[in-house]
């Protein structure tokens, strides 16, 4: 499947096509879009979750907008929920380029930007002067990678974004800043998640789980999500395993690889999740949905709301339209 622009975007280097299309985004946002989010969301039955109306059951995952700069462009293309970041206490410039890959013959990308954004401040700006969203916007945070206290670095965003966000994500599942993974067990998990849960407020908190966490990991990751009062889990971010039968030149780059791929391990973890947590944390699924099929298929293994990203890349704008619409037509 392609889109008009692909052509162009393909021709650029990975990052400079993002960042073309975060201005086109912007610049989408200003003008108005033929792609109207009310027309879109008609067709989808939306859903509460965490005391939030989510319009519909598609949301943008983190990474594509991370400094918050085309909240209302993404909002046109149909999306029930937007997620900005992540956003660290203090800029950082992540990791040297290149750090982001196109893997085509496998419709999949690997990244290893390394939290690089602008700060929590300067999106929380740019949040503040959106006019008018339409749908829920999500704030995912993380810790600086040279943080001497990365829990307080989570609090501190936590306690800044919760004005500001419909509810925020908890990262601890990037594998591109050192010994961040390390945060998604017991009990540093629990020290995180406590001091989160005290700098909220009434903003809901969602935790985001890396896929190659194992059947005891997850486990103890939802105990630790329901104990501290986190509203709903994630599942899941990128990978650092490389499933089989990757064609791409590509595909032994470092990082964390999304994208059709990451597919079934993320369709897996999803159903782990679901089965340790017997109901009493609700679920949100990403990674390697990239159709309506697939987006009911999430929906159907116990996932309440689904993400997309790396198929955006594949599949262009419309891809959103053309999951709200398959849903509807097997509602």
């Amino acid at each position: 499947m392609s889109y008009p622009l692909r052509p162009a975007l393909f021709a650029l280097d990975p990052e400079t096509a993002h960042r073309a299309t975060i201005a086109a985004l912007r610049l989408w946002g200003t003008l108005g879009t033929p792609f109207g989010a009310s027309s879109v969301s008609d067709a989808s039955a939306g859903v509460r979750l965490a005391g939030i109306d989510f319009p519909n059951r598609v949301g943008l995952a983190a990474g594509l907008d991370k400094n918050a700069e085309a909240v209302a462009g993404l909002f046109a293309l149909g999306f029930g929920a937007v997620e900005v970041g992540t956003l660290t206490p203090r800029p950082q410039p992540g990791n040297p380029r290149p750090r982001l890959f196109r893997l085509v013959e496998d419709e999949a990308v690997i990244n290893r930007m390394g939290f690089n954004n602008q700060g929590l401040d300067a999106a929380l700006a740019r949040v503040a002067a959106t006019a008018k969203r339409a749908g829920v916007l999500g704030i995912n945070v993380g810790a600086n990678k040279d943080s001497a206290d990365r829990v307080a670095d989570y609090a501190e965003s936590v306690r800044k974004a919760a004005p500001h966000a419909d509810y925020l994500t908890i990262n601890v599942s990037s594998p591109n800043t050192p010994g961040l993974r390390d945060l998604q067990s017991r009990p540093a998990l629990d020290e995180l998640l406590a001091a989160c849960d005290a700098a909220r407020g009434t903003t809901p908190l969602f935790l985001k789980i890396a896929p190659d966490l194992d059947r005891a990991g997850v486990e103890g990751a939802i105990r630790a999500a329901i104990d501290n009062h986190v509203d709903a889990l994630i599942v899941s971010n990128t990978t650092i395993s490389r499933p089989a039968g990757l064609r791409s030149a590509q595909a032994s780059e470092t990082g964390g690889l999304s994208g059709a791929p990451l597919r079934e391990l993320a369709r897996a973890k999803l159903v782990e999740a679901r089965e340790a947590s017997g109901g009493q944390l609700p679920l949100v699924s990403a990674g390697g949905i990239d159709g309506p099929d697939e987006a009911k298929r999430r929906l159907d293994a116990g996932a309440v709301l689904v993400q997309v990203y790396s198929a955006l890349v594949y599949r262009g704008p419309g891809l959103v339209r053309d999951i709200l619409r398959g849903l509807a037509a097997t509602a």
